[in-house]
């Protein structure tokens, strides 16, 4: 259906039909006045037609054509799933709700049948950008929350929409302000109407969260485990964490937890039982507490008898030495060999002392971690095929490597060999016998330093850092320039600076599947003073674990899987690395490794790991992390009749503060642009009666403006331009 209007008034539409007949009366006179020339009569028909189209245009005619909606109107309803919905802070049926249930709860029943009397409704979830790539298959993966893009989705995606429903906390961190949508909403006169679902502040509640349990542990060795508490009340609180396995309390925790702050913790356990433990660690609930279910967290560690197995190397029975040495002969789950290279007494006797070093493969990969002290490269220390091997147990099988310069500056030799690849920090070659000091210096701990698991000598923070600042200085250390890049700082020199800071002095490097760490003083014994053994053994005791953590993820007999990262997130690259020994104990060389991983959903995947060059019995292989769960992985050796079960956990990554308070300033902003309105939860069932009775749509119109159309301004033009070429040609200008 169509018809024309004019945007004029009544009067110039008058006007204009007077100034017409006149034109029309004044041609006709000038025509009969020229003997009624067929010149004249032509020029007068132009200026007639131009007259004519100078007053259509002036009185702006309009073809309007009207289409009915061929469709009834739509509804959209927009549902948050984004992260930040799973807080729980919604009272709905006397009990405390997560954000996403309260909907789907809502979504659920006949809430929006008043509005599908009147309208189509069609209902949608929305977080990350639907056009967001994403791995193929990945599940349980939590993305950010694009408010505007999921507005303009629903706004181009339907033709006849009549209003959107949001329900949501308002919290978006992705994308454009929907402040954007909502001005395009306006436009087309098309309302926001949306649901706060969420408090604007916390409701009382302290929660136990992030529970970092590592992969396994040994039995009687302690076991680091850190939790983050979140306090949402106005008070302070002090109560006793418990670790339980099963209903057995295996460790306490005192904590004191300020009022409205975030805290992190560590509880130690010592495992006295091996296995998979079943572990639970819980605070106990505080009267005011809105939230009780969330005061507990479960997790497994497996818990296995080892015996690590170092190499200690030097050149002399430096004091180093000599007590590091005692260190590691009284600690049970430690197996030690020693080695010397001194000039005078050879290689060192008596018990533990080896006659040589292991010069083969098969030799040196039983050892988990090295020692590597001051002793160099060349004449009277090792020889360049050694430190070959002592690269590929560290890049191959996973093993650690401990950098001990001393004062004779052999460690200056480690340079232009294998070896210097691996090294954490630049040595100052000017200076290779280190720097000699007259002042007791100390330690001072990095920021990275003060909260590793090697330099924690008490589950305090504060405690651990006042401890540091008490032990015994060093009056020598090795001169280093800086770190190299890929080497994390844990301690520098506490009054030594250079051009790039402070000198590094306890550093660690991640080097192929294996870990390097270096100490740059010789003093660490001194700690021994007053204390004895307390701090000088833990801490090399927490060195040797450490650098061997990797390669004992998993393993069975002959046949070891390591695996980065230890704890990965969906999206990650995992990589696999399996090492297998042959029947006679030797690193396989020929022969396939089979590994199948079965996905938390009961799918399987089957594939053969590939051989790395090098002959050190490492397989490798990886895979994409697509679910969130435990993931199974067994590991064959067909020939050698070897295998290995083991477990890992993907996690979910956190994209989206749970617990954040709902913005209700956005959703403020987006219902005012767009002429809509917010409620909160309890005002759904009016929102829903508000918007069932909203008019239809108006029909489309497609207007043609005569006047405005540019072919028409053409042939004006062209008109007049005749019209004048015209009058010249018969000599009438």
């Amino acid at each position: 259906m169509s018809h024309w209007t004019f945007a004029s008034s009544p009067l110039l539409i008058i006007a204009a039909f007077l100034l017409g007949m006149l034109s029309v009366w004044f041609s006709y006179r000038i025509w009969t006045g020229n003997a009624r020339s067929r010149q004249i009569m032509a020029l007068e028909i132009f200026r007639l037609i131009i007259i004519i189209m100078l007053l259509i245009t002036l009185l702006r005619p309009e073809r309007i054509q009207t289409i009915q909606w061929a469709e009834e109107p739509a509804v959209v309803v927009l549902s948050d799933a984004s992260g930040s919905m799973t807080t729980r802070d919604v009272i709905y049926t006397n009990q405390v709700v997560a954000r996403q249930e309260w909907i789907t709860s809502k979504l659920g029943t006949d809430a929006l049948a008043p509005i599908q009397k009147t309208s189509r409704v069609v209902v949608d979830a929305f977080d990350a950008p639907s056009d967001q790539e994403k791995p193929e298959d990945v599940t349980n993966l939590i993305e950010g929350t694009d408010l505007n893009q999921a507005l303009e989705s629903a706004l181009q995606r339907e033709s006849n929409l009549k209003a959107v429903l949001v329900l949501t906390d308002g919290d978006w961190n992705l994308g454009d302000s929907p402040a954007l949508a909502a001005a395009q909403y306006r436009n087309q006169s098309i309302p926001i109407f949306a649901v706060q679902v969420g408090r604007e502040s916390p409701l009382p509640d302290i929660e136990l969260s992030a529970v970092s349990a590592p992969s396994y542990g040994l039995m009687g060795e302690q076991i680091s485990l850190p939790f983050h508490l979140h306090n949402r009340m106005q008070k302070d609180f002090k109560f006793k964490a418990l670790l339980k396995d099963g209903d057995e309390i295996v460790a306490e925790k005192e904590v004191t937890l300020p009022a409205s702050t975030d805290l992190q913790e560590t509880i130690v356990w010592s495992p006295q039982q091996v296995g998979e433990r079943n572990l639970t660690l819980e605070i106990p609930v505080q009267g005011d507490e809105a939230l009780t279910d969330n005061n507990s967290a479960a997790f497994k560690v497996n818990v296995r008898m080892e015996t690590l197995k170092v190499l200690v190397i030097d050149s002399y029975p430096r004091w180093e030495y000599r007590y590091l040495r005692n260190a590691l002969e009284r600690d049970p789950g430690v197996d030690m060999s020693c080695l010397l290279f001194h000039p005078q007494t050879g290689m060192g006797g008596g018990r533990d002392y080896l006659s040589s070093f292991p010069s083969s493969k098969d030799l040196i990969a039983p050892y988990d971690v090295i020692f590597l002290g001051d002793v160099g490269v060349g004449e009277n220390g090792l020889s360049t095929e050694d430190v070959t091997l002592i690269r590929g147990l560290v890049e191959q099988q996973a093993g650690g490597l401990v950098l001990m310069p001393g004062r004779r500056g052999r460690h200056t030799t480690w340079l232009e060999t294998p070896l210097e690849e691996l090294i954490p920090v630049q040595f100052d070659t000017s200076r290779p016998e280190g720097i000699a000091l007259q002042n007791e210096a100390q330690l001072a701990l990095t920021r990275l330093g003060s909260g590793h698991w090697l330099t924690r000598f008490d589950i305090s923070a504060e405690r651990n850092a006042e401890l540091w600042k008490q032990l015994p200085g060093f009056y020598w250390s090795t001169a280093v320039e800086k770190s190299r890049p890929g080497s994390e700082i844990l301690a520098v020199h506490d009054s030594i600076r250079n051009n790039w800071g402070r000198i590094p002095l306890l550093a660690i490097r991640p080097f192929g599947n294996g870990k390097v760490l270096f100490m740059g003083t010789d003093s660490a014994w001194r700690w021994r003073r007053g204390v004895e053994d307390l701090y000088h053994y833990r801490f090399w005791s927490q060195v040797v674990r450490w650098m061997a953590h990797q390669r004992h993820i998993s393993q069975d007999e002959g046949i070891r899987l390591t695996y980065t990262p230890e704890k990965p997130e969906i999206g990650q690259t995992v990589y696999l690395s399996t090492i297998v020994m042959d029947r006679s104990g030797y690193p396989l060389q020929e022969g396939r490794v089979v590994a199948s991983i079965t996905t938390p959903s009961g799918g399987r995947e089957t594939f053969e790991m590939q051989a790395e060059e090098g002959g050190w019995g490492v397989f490798r292989a990886s895979m994409e992390a697509r679910q969130s769960g435990m993931h199974i992985i067994e590991v064959q050796s067909p020939e050698e009749n070897r295998q290995l079960e083991t477990r890992l956990e993907v996690l979910r990554p956190v994209v989206e503060k749970i617990g954040k308070p709902a913005r209700g300033d956005v959703l403020d902003e987006i219902t005012r642009i767009s002429r809509g309105k917010k409620v909160d939860t309890t005002g759904l069932n009016g929102l829903i009666e508000q918007i069932s009775v909203l008019p239809e749509p108006k029909p489309i119109e497609i207007r043609f403006r005569l006047w405005a159309n540019p072919f028409w301004g053409a042939a004006l033009l062209g008109l007049l331009a005749f019209y004048w070429i015209g009058r010249k040609y018969f000599g009438l200008v």
